[in-house]
Formats: C-alpha cells, structure tokens, sequence
C-alpha cells in the first residue's frame, strides 16, 4: 500500500509540474506573440508617420514653387528656398525621402522652364532633354546625398546639433555645385551661355560667377532655416515617442 501510494504520489508531482511547464510555455509564447504585434504596431506607426511628414512636406514646396516665395529672382537665374524643405525632410527621412523631395524639387524647377522663366525657357528652346538633366537629376542626387551626409556625420558628432546645420549647407552647396557643373557641360559651349560671358573669363570662373551669387545666398538660409528646423522637429519627435512609451 506504501509504494502503491508512494508511486501514485510521484504520478500526481508530475503532473503538477508538467501543468505548469505547459502553463508558463504558454504564457512565454502569447508574450512573444504580444511583443512581435507590438513591434508591428510601432513599425506601421512609424510608416505611416514618415508618409505623412513627407507629405506635408511636399506640399508645402509645391506651395513654394507656385507662388512667388520659392523662386526669388535675380538676374537671370533665381534664389531658390526650395532646398530647405529638401534638406529638412533628408534629415528626418533619411536618404530615400531626401531623394523623394529632391525629385519634386527637379520637377518643380523643370516645370518653371514652361511657365515663364526667361532663363529655363531659353534653355529648353536649345535642347529640353539637357535642360531635364540640368533640372532633375540634380536635384534628386542633392536630395539623397544630403540624407547619406546627414547619417555619416551623426555617428561622429558628439553635440547632435552640428550635424544639423552643416548638412543644411552642404545640401544648398550641392544644388548650386551640381547645377553649375551640369548646366556648363550641357550648355557651356553654346552661343547663348558665350554672350553672356563678357569678360571672356575660362568657363570655370564663368560658371562661378554666373551661379556663385545664388549659392552664396542660398547656403547660409538653408545651414540656419534647414538646420534649426529639422533640429527642432528631431527633438519633438523624440519627446512625443518618449511620451507614448511611458
């Protein structure tokens, strides 16, 4: 009776334990399923939160290229304030969406050469494709290396703010630096550029003063507006996840 006992005692111990292995794999596994549609909620989250910064930005340079604010002219090129919010968003964004609104900055461009400016439309009357290249191209690079730039200098900024406003330099840098080059390899030799070069300086000096004007002026608006704005908007975002993580 003792062992009989005894033996029936060890089946009940094991049954025990083997309902409480059973219950606590469970639990680890609805917790892992938990956590694995939490993770899924924040990444679709966060998704649809960058479509919808891209989105107001995008708006808000189509704004710009339609109304007297986003194309200052003076002279026969205009100051551009569209690289701001081209920077803006390849700091927020990341490189892709840097790319994205560089694209709608080149169309913007490419659509004034239609829409009355004299330069642009001087351009396309030559050879349209050049002046797509010119428009385009340029400005989608601009926009990507600006996002590429952006993430190689935060890994060794220590002050997570200069990165900011040198980013938002060199990104107007590259839209003038970019434009420049390829508005003189597409249209440097013609007679139309040639007149305009009094002086008979070599192209590369031509090309320095035909476009450093704007460069000189857009630079420092996009290093101080592109810079602070995108730092400010950085530290809302990262105070509003630490809000709805707690």
């Amino acid at each position: 009776d003792r062992l009989r006992s005894r033996g029936l005692g060890d089946v009940y111990k094991r049954q025990i334990i083997s309902s409480g292995s059973s219950k606590d794999a469970r639990w680890r596994n609805s917790s892992k399923g938990a956590k694995s549609a939490e993770r899924k909620f924040h990444m679709k989250k966060n998704k649809t939160l960058e479509m919808v910064q891209l989105a107001v930005l995008i708006a808000i340079m189509l704004i710009l290229a339609f109304t007297p604010l986003g194309y200052l002219r003076i002279g026969p090129l205009a100051i551009s304030l569209m690289t701001i919010p081209v920077v803006i968003g390849a700091m927020i964004l990341g490189p892709a969406g840097g790319a994205v609104l560089g694209l709608v900055f080149g169309l913007t461009s490419f659509y004034q050469c239609f829409a009355g400016d004299p330069f642009g439309a001087a351009l396309v009357a030559m050879n349209p494709f050049f002046t797509f290249l010119v428009c385009i191209p340029t400005r989608t690079l601009m926009g990507w290396l600006s996002g590429v730039i952006f993430k190689a200098l935060w890994k060794i900024d220590k002050t997570k703010t200069v990165t900011y406003f040198v980013t938002g330099l060199l990104g107007a840098f590259m839209n003038t630096l970019f434009f420049m080059s390829t508005l003189m390899i597409c249209f440097g030799h013609t007679e139309y550029l040639q007149s305009m070069n009094a002086t008979g300086a070599n192209l590369f000096m031509f090309a320095v003063a035909f476009c450093g004007i704007n460069g000189a002026l857009e630079m420092p608006m996009s290093c101080v507006v592109g810079g602070g704005v995108a730092k400010a908007v950085s530290v809302a975002l990262k105070k509003n996840a630490a809000i709805e993580e707690q």
